[in-house]
């Protein structure tokens, strides 16, 4: 009996290791090369830098440390699901334990959940989505029918907006994007009836729950660009410009300069955009991929953050 238990706890244990990353078979020592342990400070000490910010908004709106260090587990076993199927692994308990560090009763507690518990938090019903609100205010910018005659979006009447409306869907009333965009400071009608775009582009500026998608949809592509260059998965364009020993007023006027260059970037790749859509779905085809291209302006006082 005790020659069969510890026969099972071999195959066991040679079950496990078959599931943990082993290094280049060229380099078979088990302990971390001075290489792999430099980079492991690297990134860990890049992402807590990144993290900052993030703690700071977290702290600033009542999420504390231990809630926080929860719903990662969920963020490190998915990313850990994603690690083994890119290396071709199987999705056992202990591998995803070992490779996240996430408990094996974890594990299978969150793996097994019903589909309630792993849905996302509820956001606040809105009348239309922010991804369709904003693709009306890209053809707005972009399309000829609805700019002036310096190329920019001008004050639509109330038909006018309705055709631009029915040019993007036809499955929501255009009042309802009326009162999205109002609601989410993103267009205004004037005292002659007229509505126009409150700026060059589709930035709420109200209603935390839309700047709140936003936010983590852009800064969350920004983040995966600058992993997959950092891991040479790819070559996104991910360039920014560094400049100090300012003055309050040079910041400022460089934002002015940073706005018009994006002003002046965006509207023909928008155009752009909108006719290769429009021609990928002529084909009548299954299309898969999706872009996103955008720009940030940040400054402070030397130290601050």
């Amino acid at each position: 009996m005790e020659r069969r238990s510890s026969w099972r706890a071999l195959q066991q244990v040679i079950k496990l290791w078959d599931n943990i990353p082993q290094p280049d078979r060229q380099r078979q020592a088990l302990a971390p090369t001075p290489e792999t342990a430099t980079r492991h400070a690297l990134v860990e000490a890049g992402v807590l830098r990144v993290m900052r910010p993030l703690v700071r908004l977290l702290i600033r709106h009542g999420v504390a440390y231990p809630a926080f260090a929860s719903a990662l587990k969920r963020v490190f076993l998915d990313a850990a699901k994603a690690e083994l199927d890119a290396r071709g692994m199987a999705r056992t308990d202990s591998a995803l334990s070992l490779l996240s560090g996430v408990h094996r009763r974890d594990v299978r507690t969150l793996d097994r959940a019903p589909p309630a518990a792993k849905a996302q938090p509820l956001r606040p019903r809105v009348a239309a989505p922010v991804s369709l609100v904003g693709e009306i205010a890209a053809r707005w910018i972009s399309d000829a029918e609805f700019q002036d005659g310096r190329r920019r979006p001008r004050a639509l009447d109330r038909g006018e907006f309705d055709t631009l409306v029915a040019a993007v869907s036809s499955d929501v009333r255009p009042r309802a994007i009326l009162d999205e965009l109002q609601r989410l400071g993103a267009a205004a009608v004037r005292d002659d009836g007229r509505i126009a775009l409150a700026s060059d582009g589709f930035a709420p500026r109200q209603g935390f729950a839309e700047m709140s998608e936003l936010f983590a949809a852009n800064v969350g592509d920004h983040a995966a660009a600058a992993v997959a260059n950092l891991q040479d998965d790819a070559n996104h364009l991910e360039q920014a410009m560094y400049a100090d020993e300012l003055s309050a007023e040079s910041a400022a006027q460089l934002q002015r300069a940073a706005v018009k260059a994006w002003q002046q970037a965006v509207r023909p790749l928008i155009a752009q955009a909108v006719q290769r859509r429009e021609a990928d779905a002529s084909l009548h085809q299954a299309h898969r991929h999706r872009v996103r291209f955008g720009v940030y302006f940040y400054s402070s006082e030397e130290g601050g953050r």
